[in-house]
């Protein structure tokens, strides 16, 4: 059977797309090629509504495989396990732009699946599959309001933008700018940047933007020749007559009063007083009860957005530009090497830094040739207990990682080198109260908490959410700086951006809408940088305005020097034998890199000197004329060696024990006395000889 292949040039390279030739049981398949990469995405959905629901039930996969890049997977069973963290964090970024083009009263499953099966550096499979995704909904039968198209913008060290640029410099660069758009508006933005001013980055986001629109042109092109009708499906929307009836037992006035609260706890329970009335009404009416819940919370929604929309009143009483009380305090936690609490209204995060050597930097086995370790750690963690809810924990699942993933990238850009700082370094953020944007007090509390450990930030940096409520026009919209979680869940936009007084370090953008306007896109971006600006110097700057200039007591400290790296055997020494004998003497973590860079890890300041003038010895050419002091480690009728250093020994011979002629080495020394001994230089046959009579 024959199938449709095509194909468009996109940032300099062909992109292919077949359809027709693979998965052809799939809903929408789209078999991608961008140079030499491949990739395989489908869409598919179920005949029928999960029963019980009240969410559209999307699920995103990221697959990737080894093959794609010539590699067996490591471990006892070689083969790909749970998913990695760049492939939770790739299958959210496709989630994030496609939800909202689904119709929001559709309750079939439904299931993009990415399947990377060959990797070109120059044309990152993440790119591919985000395409992938949305060409394959688009010609699917699945109802969809698309199609959507994603581009990514990096920076080379010029300051020029790359559209859709290869694995180095996206690695590398300045900028990693992801930026989806429907053709008529931006619908997500996702970024790391190397402190880029708001302007520019602007502009980077609206050049994606446009370059979608040629995409999204393709796409519509292949959708008019093989596009499936889209199915039809059962609505779950509430029926009018029941929003009429509650209104009549739970007039507006009442809703109002019964949302405007700043208690989470306060406003929650006004709302189950509510629900048990309106349950208790409708107890006779199956088909009403069964969607009453979610009937309750669109009533809650509408007003919420009514009052905020029209009246410019926010459920807790807050101004539109107004951030919720703040406090913070650093050295909250005893012993561990850095800690700070921030607190914005009721959502409060502790962070936890720890410092170790370079060798203890987390390894990274993946489809990114240029990435082999990760040396900033950054972990987020969310119990039940943040929201007084009662759920046993079962490890991070996919919103952990990416929250600690966005906190982790806002840090990045003011780290300091390896060089100027040779440590691994964790941050641990634990959210002991959540009502809204969890991550952003994680960003604001692990910087102060790196401070706190003595990390030699370049900057201080602050993050913020901006929120939206939308009218029935792009121009009635109402901003809100810090929203709190029933701003997030009943608004349409979760804009957070991260960054220092210079610029941005981080943003993460999702909406619930079909797109945002340019004025909102710079509105938000604005009054980001206005709020963090506001929380730097109110909150943060007063609790710790700057690194302190060493780390803890408790810190492990490191002292570094320099080999030949033709040197490095010989410290390591047969089967590491000699520098396991230098760690254990001295009590020290020796860490030796390939260029020759030697860092050694401890908390005793004598034995780290101690270790470092070992590594010294065994790599110096002994100099003549130089004294040494050395344990006797042998006798022989000849002479005594000398241990200088594990694994280091030279030789005095029996004419150079001591002043006088003696018969014996053992009339003189005994096994593991400690000598001076000066250097005579090399013998005939190129060996150093060493002279305890000369160096008295």
């Amino acid at each position: 059977m024959s199938y449709k292949s095509y194909s468009m040039e996109l940032a300099g390279r062909t992109l292919t797309v077949d359809v027709g030739r693979v998965g052809k049981q799939a809903n929408g398949c789209a078999f991608m090629h961008y140079g030499e990469t491949t990739v395989l995405s489908t869409a598919t959905a179920s005949d029928k509504p999960r029963e019980g629901i009240d969410f559209f039930p999307l699920s995103v996969e990221f697959e990737e495989k080894m093959y794609a890049v010539g590699k067996i997977p490591g471990g006892f069973n070689k083969r790909e396990g749970k998913a990695s963290e760049n492939s939770v964090l790739t299958a959210r970024v496709i989630d994030r732009p496609m939800r909202p083009l689904f119709p929001k009263d559709y309750r079939n499953d439904v299931t993009l699946n990415n399947l990377v099966m060959s990797v070109d550096p120059e044309c990152r499979p993440e790119l591919v599959a985000m395409l992938g995704s949305a060409i394959a909904t688009s010609i699917s039968d699945i109802p969809f309001c698309g199609p959507c198209a994603t581009t990514q913008v990096g920076m080379d060290k010029d300051g020029n933008f790359v559209v859709n640029p290869g694995q180095e410099l996206w690695d590398n660069g300045d900028l990693q700018l992801t930026v989806a758009s429907t053709a008529e508006k931006v619908i997500m933005i996702e970024a790391g940047a190397n402190i880029v001013p708001e302007a520019k980055m602007i502009e980077a986001i609206y050049m994606a933007h446009e370059v979608n629109q040629t995409i999204i042109e393709f796409i519509n092109k292949m959708v008019a020749e093989i596009g499936k009708p889209k199915h039809a499906y059962e609505s779950c929307a509430i029926p009018e007559e029941l929003f009429a009836a509650i209104k009549e037992i739970v007039p507006p006035a009442e809703m109002e009063t019964a949302v405007f609260t700043d208690e989470k706890q306060v406003r929650e329970e006004n709302m189950r007083g509510i629900t048990a009335r309106l349950e208790e009404a409708f107890a006779d009416n199956e088909e009403w009860m069964a969607v009453l819940g979610e009937a309750i919370y669109q009533y809650e929604k509408k007003t919420v957005r009514k009052m905020i929309l029209k009246d410019h009143k926010r459920p807790d009483g807050r101004e539109i530009t107004q951030i919720r009380p703040l406090a913070a305090e650093v050295d909250i936690i005893p012993r561990v090497h850095g800690s700070a609490m921030f607190t914005r209204g009721q959502t409060q995060i502790c962070d936890v830094v720890t410092l170790a050597p370079l060798s203890e930097a987390q390894k990274v086995d993946g489809l990114d040739e240029f990435v082999k370790t990760k040396r900033y750690i950054h972990h987020y963690n969310f119990p039940s207990y943040s929201v007084g809810e009662t759920k046993p924990s079962r490890g991070p699942g996919r919103r952990e990682i990416g929250h600690g993933a966005l906190a982790e990238k806002a840090l990045i850009p003011v780290l300091p080198s390896e060089d100027e700082f040779p440590y691994a370094i964790r941050a641990v953020s634990e959210t002991f109260e959540s009502n809204g944007s969890t991550s952003m007090a994680s960003t604001c509390a692990s910087c102060m908490s790196l401070m706190a450990a003595g990390v030699p930030l370049k900057a201080m940096v602050a993050g913020i959410s901006c929120g939206l409520v939308t009218g029935d026009t792009d121009d009635d919209f109402v901003l809100l700086t810090d929203i709190q979680g029933l701003e997030d869940f009943f608004g349409d936009m979760d804009f957070k951006v991260t960054g220092t007084t210079e610029g941005i370090t981080a943003i993460q953008m999702d909406i619930k809408i079909h797109g945002l306007t340019r004025p909102i896109v710079e509105g938000a971006i604005a009054r980001c940088r206005e709020a963090r600006l506001f929380i730097m110097d109110n909150c943060m700057k007063p609790a710790i305005a700057e690194p302190r200039t060493e780390v803890g007591k408790y810190a492990p400290k490191i002292i570094q020097t320099r080999i030949d790296p033709d040197k490095i055997g010989e410290v390591i020494g047969k089967g590491g034998k000699t520098i396991n004998a230098i760690q254990d003497e001295c009590g020290v973590k020796l860490d030796i890199a390939e260029d020759g860079a030697v860092s050694v890890c401890g908390t005793d300041p004598a034995g780290m000197e101690k270790a470092l003038g070992y590594v010294n010895l065994i790599v110096s050419d002994f100099e003549e004329n130089e004294f040494y002091t050395g344990k006797v480690v042998s006798i022989k009728e000849f002479g005594a060696f000398i241990e200088f250093a594990p694994g280091k020994e030279g030789l005095v011979h029996i004419s150079k024990v001591a002043p006088q002629r003696i018969e014996h080495v053992e009339d003189v020394l005994t096994l593991g006395d400690v000598v001076k001994v000066k250097c005579l230089g090399k013998d005939k046959m190129g060996r150093v000889s060493f002279s305890i009579k000369d160096a008295k």
